[in-house]
């Protein structure tokens, strides 16, 4: 059985507080967009080995037992019988790039797995296994646009539809550590939330609609900066690093011949509704 996790961009991200467990609260719109991994599952008679993880496209940093995949299939299997699989995944979403790939990956074993051995998990079942993995592994059980807070796992389903304009994603190769992003921000509450940003006319975000990691960052990672310059004058209606860095993104109403070097991963891509 297979699937194919995609990834998703921020619009706007503010870091409106510190909390007491050492995690922060924010406020985001999640847009699930077209660029996508591809992850296969299949039982296997191996009962040496309750899991053989492989993977091939881009490199996967770290150690493999720390997977998110692979920590998806350990998390279901303390509370079902589930046989040992062989799992691999393709991966074509850039990691430690803001995209949300590897908790997309995350998120849709625990889909693939309840799909193909029948547990009977509801959505918020779903939901609730996907927290343990981390703060966004949740979004991507819904896989619509949403309006999160808290941690990023309180979410709301809202209307927005930019399936109508193209969106280029440019990612310079630049890992940025998420613990490194955290440790530069000062929280604040905007005047302005995000969700009342999103519903104004699109021409407006480009002055209200703001990622707080990315002034934060551009010092260390000027590439930002230049590759969103570039992409306004590119006639870009809107653009914006997402997540924690280092893609950036911008928002056309039709696509234009953007060249950038060639070590970096360009790619336009769809909005999901």
């Amino acid at each position: 059985m297979i699937s194919f996790p995609n990834a998703k961009i921020n619009l706007g991200l503010n870091i409106t507080e510190k909390r007491e467990d050492g995690y922060h609260n924010l406020e985001t719109i999640f847009l699930p967009v077209s660029i996508q991994d591809a992850l296969e599952i299949i039982t296997t008679e191996n009962s040496n080995q309750e899991i053989e993880f492989t993977f091939s496209g881009l490199n996967i940093i770290g150690d493999i037992n720390e997977n998110l995949c692979v920590r998806a299939y350990h998390l279901l299997k303390r509370d079902f019988q589930i046989p040992s699989i062989k799992m691999h995944l393709h991966k074509a979403v850039p990691m430690g790039a803001g995209l949300g790939g590897g908790s997309a990956d995350g998120a849709f074993t625990l889909a693939l797995l309840n799909e193909k051995f029948e547990l009977n998990l509801s959505s918020q079942h779903l939901v609730d296994y996907a927290l343990h993995l981390g703060s966004d592994c949740p979004f991507f059980i819904i896989n619509k646009p949403c309006f999160a807070m808290g941690r990023g796992e309180i979410m709301q389903e809202i209307s927005l539809d930019l399936t109508q304009y193209e969106i280029v994603i440019i990612n310079p190769n630049i890992h940025i550590s998420t613990a490194k992003a955290f440790s530069k921000i000062s929280p604040k509450t905007q005047l302005k939330s995000v969700q009342k940003i999103i519903h104004q006319p699109i021409e407006t975000w480009k002055n209200e609609l703001i990622n707080d990691f990315e002034k934060a960052l551009i010092s260390d990672y000027p590439i930002i900066q230049h590759i969103k310059d570039s992409l306004y004058y590119n006639n870009a209606i809107y653009a914006s690093m997402t997540g924690t860095g280092s893609t950036i993104f911008g928002i056309f109403d039709k696509k234009v011949d953007i060249k950038f070097s060639k070590e970096y991963i360009v790619q336009w891509v769809k909005a999901i509704q």
